[in-house]
């Protein structure tokens, strides 16, 4: 049987409560996006080659200070994979923020820059032995486990690691969940804690995700008494947990309505109100951070009407930057355009036929070869999703610079 962590005592109303995934509560802050006008005066003079993204490092700074408003008590360690150029991790060390890989190709991107490798978490659960091998000799310390198999392999390479248990929690409300490929069951964490006791290694914390672009506030606090209960059992064996990571998931406005870092925040902060003042929690924050710092730029390169469907075709798509958009993720889009609305397909560049980034997208009649088409909140994920498949180039990346 699949056991799943869950607080004890739940009552069927709160179950059927939390299985309701509609955001109760949304976002109305208001944002400070990079003004299109902006945009499309950095696009004149630039004459920069399509497809690229034009990323503004003060909305970061301005997205980390809401971040650290909303929790103040978490320590801040940006997820790495959302967005790994040099400019994006320049300005996070320089503001002092932790930070979360997945592998040495973000690990070597750290070290570059001068980031002290004990201050990095390798938070994979599941790593190559050469990567950890790898990461040992940088001076990597802390790294997560969801399984004894992982626990072993850590410890045969990294004696003295300090590891964090990643428990499986519930991911309702996700666009993203994430479980199932990673995060200890109920019965799974009380293996992992009598190996860890048994082989005397330091299991100092336990971490939960509660999926990407998570619009449930009900599954940080899900995830933190999970966290607790982990925590119990690590003590009742001898072990002293000294660290709490919630991870990430925290939402973007796309189109969809969100609940705001505020209300999240809130959440937290009343979750962990009871934790021993020796437990440290930390934060894995990554698209909401860099998603709206910038925006994709991209260009027609040839329509169609096929079986009376206006096709739209970009020089950039699924394989250069708009892999999410296959898994559900609605982009808003601009253009230069006035013309009357109506329903395209809009298709990237390759010769795929898989390469369709959106159907049925209400575009302007009077879009033609050659126009600009800009998609607003493309900071995250696009760059790492970026490919070169049939020989197009990925992205690039034009930094704004202020005075």
């Amino acid at each position: 049987m699949h056991t799943k962590f869950q607080p004890a005592g739940f009552s069927s109303a709160i179950e059927t409560l939390m299985s309701d995934t509609r955001p109760r509560t949304e976002d109305h802050f208001a944002e400070i996006p990079l003004d299109f006008r902006v945009v499309q005066e950095a696009v004149k003079r630039n004459h920069h080659r399509t497809p690229f993204l034009l990323l503004d490092p003060d909305l970061i700074r301005t997205k980390l200070q809401r971040f650290r408003a909303a929790m103040p008590k978490v320590y801040l360690y940006y997820a790495v994979k959302a967005n790994s150029h040099p400019a994006v991790l320049g300005l996070m060390a320089a503001e002092h923020i932790g930070f979360e890989i997945a592998s040495i190709g973000e690990l070597d991107a750290l070290l570059e820059l001068g980031v002290p490798a004990h201050e990095i978490h390798y938070n994979n659960p599941i790593k190559s032995r050469d990567y950890l091998e790898y990461a040992a000799r940088a001076g990597v310390r802390w790294y997560i486990v969801d399984g004894v198999d992982e626990l072993r392999k850590v410890i045969g390479v990294k004696r003295d690691a300090k590891l964090c248990l990643r428990i499986e929690t519930q991911n309702l409300g996700s666009d993203w969940p994430l479980t199932g490929k990673f995060g200890a069951t109920l019965t799974e964490t009380s293996d992992i804690i009598d190996e860890a006791r048994k082989l005397r290694a330091d299991l100092a914390g336990v971490a939960f995700h509660v999926g990407s672009q998570c619009r449930n506030l009900e599954n940080w606090r899900i995830g933190i008494e999970n966290a607790k209960l982990a925590f119990s059992m690590m003590r009742k064996r001898g072990l002293e947990p000294r660290l709490l990571n919630i991870g990430g998931g925290y939402p973007v406005r796309y189109l969809k309505p969100i609940p705001s870092i505020e209300r999240i925040g809130a959440t937290v902060t009343s979750a962990v109100a009871d934790l021993s003042p020796d437990v440290r929690v930390m934060a894995e924050p990554g698209r909401f951070l860099v998603s709206d710092c910038a925006w994709l730029v991209s260009r027609v390169i040839g329509t169609a009407t096929r079986r009376g469907t206006r096709w739209v075709y970009l020089d950039t798509g699924v394989y250069h930057g708009l892999m999410e958009s296959i898994e559900g993720l609605e982009y808003a889009m601009r253009t230069e355009r006035s013309g009357a609305e109506i329903p395209c397909t809009l298709a990237g560049p390759t010769c795929d036929s898989f390469d369709v980034v959106a159907r049925d997208k209400m575009l302007p009649q009077d879009l033609r070869e050659g126009d600009y088409v800009y998609f607003p909140n493309a900071g995250a994920y696009t760059l790492g999703y970026s490919t070169e498949f049939n020989g197009f180039p990925r992205p690039d990346t034009v930094v704004m610079q202020h005075a």
